[in-house]
């Protein structure tokens, strides 16, 4: 009869998926963890156990921080913007008005197209010498083979990229907030600015951080998106630390080191969940 009780547990139907997420999981993990603990590289003889030397030379490597600095500053602009633009669009087009289906459309489009694609459609479109945005501007700016623009022209592709998915997030949670709330606020004569401010932030901002954990942690390992636009140039002022990885694991042929880059990203992006976690307890209470 116990055995029955327990059996009746939601807790054993999910065991068996979480043993296998684990598996797929723990096993790469371990893996590189490990290899970033050895000086393994097909260019250096056999493989041999170091400590955390990968590590002590990752802390003195100028490249890495140069790549930290580049992928931090990517990902703060990044998702700064698209919650801005996101959060306009969702309230945009949480209101009824016709042409609203046309505008779904629209918007979806550029989430639509595979990153690799959108990237080289944007490298055509900074092209200096037939670029349409030098066309348009009238002027001759090279976009991505200056170091004072390429990042940033990196930065409004993946804007243009990534919006949408904000902008659906950001309409799902303005939708589930209710109606009477604002039925509430008109009769009081609440201001449109004082209804956002007081009611539709603050219910929203659960749905915000939702948004915010998974572009931070997806600009934070970008790498597709920058790799097919400059290649990380020019002189690195576009690396970042994904890109700086895969050159030292599949250029450099340095599997202990660059094993050592990737474990770094993942400590970087386990950090930002974890805080982003707090600020969701907190927010949820």
């Amino acid at each position: 009869m116990n055995f029955k009780r327990e059996l009746d547990r939601p807790l054993w139907y999910l065991l068996p998926g979480g043993l296998l997420l684990a598996a797929v999981t723990l096993f790469p993990l371990g893996t590189v963890l490990w290899l970033s603990l050895e000086r393994r590289s097909l260019l250096h003889g056999p493989p041999r156990f170091i400590g955390f030397s990968n590590y002590l030379r990752l802390a003195a490597d100028e490249r890495f921080w140069n790549a930290f600095w580049n992928t931090v500053y990517f990902a703060a602009v990044s998702v700064a913007l698209e919650l801005m633009l996101g959060l306009a669009i969702a309230l945009m087009l949480e209101r009824a008005w016709r042409g609203r289906a046309l505008l779904y459309g629209v918007i979806l489009l550029p989430w639509a197209v595979p990153t690799a694609v959108s990237a080289r459609m944007w490298e055509w479109m900074y092209d200096a010498e037939i670029g349409v945005l030098n066309y348009l501007a009238g002027a001759h700016v090279n976009w991505l083979g200056s170091p004072a623009w390429a990042l940033n022209a990196a930065i409004a592709m993946d804007v243009w990229k990534s919006t949408p998915f904000v902008a659906l997030l950001l309409l799902a949670g303005l939708q589930g907030i209710p109606r009477d709330v604002y039925r509430a606020a008109a009769v009081d004569g609440a201001s449109g600015w004082a209804v956002l401010r007081r009611i539709t932030l603050p219910l929203l901002a659960p749905v915000m951080l939702v948004a915010l954990v998974f572009r931070t942690i997806d600009a934070f390992r970008v790498f597709d998106a920058i790799y097919v636009l400059t290649g990380g140039g020019p002189a690195d002022s576009t690396e970042t630390l994904s890109i700086y990885a895969y050159k030292v694991l599949f250029q450099g042929l340095e599997f202990g080191y660059g094993s050592a880059l990737a474990v770094s990203v993942f400590v970087c992006v386990a950090l930002a969940a974890l805080f982003y976690a707090r600020l969701m307890r907190g927010a949820l209470r």
